[in-house]
């Protein structure tokens, strides 16, 4: 049997400030119960200054490393899911790299959405079917705020910002990544999208402080179809899961836990009744910290790992649906 991935360690970091629905009602025209009715959230956090996405990606690693008993000097390789690195060139993996000094390690970016930071494990594993002894920190982070016009409440109520990392190394037992399947559909690109030349660091919110209505960055923002993008999510994600299942011989029964992409909780809870999953095997936060692309998932393993909720053995499904579009799954053995 050749390696396969197998997580050591998890790590996550939130942003401090915590900008909530009532916040926003501030800022443009909505309320807490048009949010919380409509995507699940109550609160989400957003980044201030020292927290660019290379160092809430630095502080996410760093954390997985002390979970996985490993020093940044036996690190073979970061890659990073990100569509908000506060650089075009260096990635945001070679800042992280620079910052935690691995200086032994290779490292590069995976702009994929939502779906990044599955996109980033997939790669990982291949790399451990041929070196399993290989040790690769694969993060998702993302500054969405500095994405968002704060005048559209149709996406600014959405996104957040965060990281959240985990350290995977090569495996021969029955634990680690048991099957995937990535897809993408670039036809539908303009139903979620972000145009390129992205802003320098420019919060949506004075830290500690609602900012003043009007008070926006110049720079691109998000462009979303929220009711066909809703329809995709469903659709292709539940149809992932379902396939892969199939393909591996495995029900729904066997599954312990889901942790998808943290998008809205009516994507969620219709993929499970889609899949006819109890909605209680479905790990969710994003009515804490709303939906930050390719750091949501990560985020989720990390906070389920710590809380316990994992348990040897358990199997697990990795869900994600993005701009693109791009989706996929996993199945995971814990």
């Amino acid at each position: 049997m050749t390696g396969r991935a197998t997580i050591i360690g998890t790590g996550s970091y939130l942003p401090k400030y915590i900008l909530t629905n009532k916040e926003l009602e501030k800022i443009v025209r909505t309320s807490d119960e048009w949010i919380t009715t409509r995507t699940g959230i109550r609160s989400r956090r957003i980044a201030g200054p020292g927290e660019e996405t290379s160092k809430m990606a630095t502080r996410a690693a760093i954390s997985a490393m002390e979970m996985a008993g490993i020093t940044a000097l036996e690190l073979d390789m970061i890659i990073v899911g990100t569509i908000t690195a506060e650089m075009v060139m260096p990635s945001c993996a070679c800042l992280v790299q620079k910052e935690i000094g691995a200086e032994t390690a290779f490292a590069f970016d995976v702009s994929a959405a939502c779906s990044g930071f599955v996109y980033a494990l997939e790669i990982a594993d291949r790399y451990l079917k041929n070196a399993p002894d290989m040790k690769i920190l694969v993060i998702g982070a993302e500054t969405l705020s500095s994405r968002v016009d704060w005048q559209d409440r149709n996406t600014c109520v959405l996104f957040g910002d965060g990281a959240g990392a985990c350290v995977v190394s090569g495996s021969k037992s029955d634990a680690g990544m048991l099957a995937s399947q990535l897809y993408s559909d670039g036809r539908l690109w303009q139903l979620l999208s972000l145009d390129a030349a992205p802003r320098r660091y420019c919060p949506a919110v004075d830290y500690g402080a609602v900012p003043e209505r009007n008070k926006f960055c110049d720079g691109s923002a998000f462009n979303m179809v929220g009711k066909d993008v809703f329809k995709h999510a469903v659709r292709e994600m539940g149809n992932a899961v379902e396939n892969l299942l199939e393909r591996e011989g495995i029900t729904l029964d066997d599954v312990s836990l889901l942790i998808p992409h943290q998008a809205n909780i009516r994507i969620l809870k219709s993929l499970a009744e889609r899949v006819n999953l109890p909605f209680k095997k479905v790990y969710t936060t994003i009515q804490k910290y709303g939906n930050s692309s390719a750091a949501s998932l990560p985020a989720a393993l990390d906070e389920a790992n710590r809380e316990g909720r994992l348990q040897k053995g358990d199997l697990l499904l990795f869900s994600v649906f993005g701009g693109g579009f791009t989706w996929g799954v996993v199945l995971w053995r814990w």
